[in-house]
């Protein structure tokens, strides 16, 4: 595996915009609350989970909490993730996300920033419009500090901008790198905007695409990719 250039997260991140801005801080001694939307199994919400947990990141797992599941199919894996750590969950249906993002039972729940994790709807301008980064949550106060978003990210099974856009997602997306004699495919972690994977990108890592890959033998790949690095992404973006 090899990083794509320019891709580490360092000092900066670059916002929605794709502007080079300073990672936000968490000096603050209360967590970061995350809440992480997901469609199905939950492979990624189970390892970002259990990252800020503390068998991940010592340093940074009383910084971030997982403090809300947030999923739009009754029967997902995810949920019962969610049950067996404790965490509390958001069943949500089509027409109130489109209408009101749930801004108002995020906000309730003090969620500071969204983490697409697998999940499969299009996220609705007034929720990205809600969580831009340095928004005010319902004007609360954290330590006598506003709470403000920290924004909304997604991870792409693709190298984008290659292979993003709507229908883009699952196998359909290994199955475009294959047919298109790709050598190498990987994992972008980016902002969120009103369009299908369209936001800055944050974070890009590889992996060889063999001649003798199957879309099954890749997405393997790729979810290698996703478990080893979406946390630690996270992590240091809000620590």
């Amino acid at each position: 595996m090899s990083e794509s250039s320019g891709s580490t997260l360092g000092s900066t991140t670059s916002e929605p915009s794709g502007k080079s801005v300073a990672a936000p801080s968490t000096a603050s001694a209360a967590p970061v609350h995350i809440a992480i939307f997901a469609s199905g199994a939950g492979s990624n919400a189970r390892k970002i989970i259990e990252y800020f947990e503390g068998a991940g990141s010592k340093s940074t797992s009383s910084q971030v909490k997982v403090s809300l599941i947030v999923c739009n199919v009754p029967d997902a894996g995810v949920l019962a993730i969610a049950k067996e750590k404790g965490i509390p969950t958001l069943l949500i249906n089509k027409n109130e996300f489109a209408a009101t993002g749930y801004v108002e039972s995020l906000h309730n729940a003090d969620i500071q920033f969204i983490v697409l994790a697998g999940f499969l709807w299009k996220v609705p301008e007034v929720l990205v419009r809600a969580y831009q980064p340095g928004m005010k949550i319902d004007g609360a106060l954290v330590n006598g500090k506003e709470n403000v978003s920290k924004g909304i990210i997604n991870i792409h099974p693709a190298l984008l901008p290659k292979y993003g856009g709507k229908g883009m997602y699952g196998s359909r997306v290994h199955e475009a790198v294959i047919a298109a004699g790709e050598k190498e495919s990987g994992i972008t972690i980016h902002w969120v905007n009103e369009h299908y994977d369209e936001g800055g990108i944050i974070f890009q890592v590889t992996c060889e695409v063999a001649l003798s890959d199957t879309p099954e033998t890749l997405a393997d790949k790729i979810h290698l990719l996703e478990h080893a690095h979406f946390a630690p992404t996270i992590a240091k973006m809000l620590g």
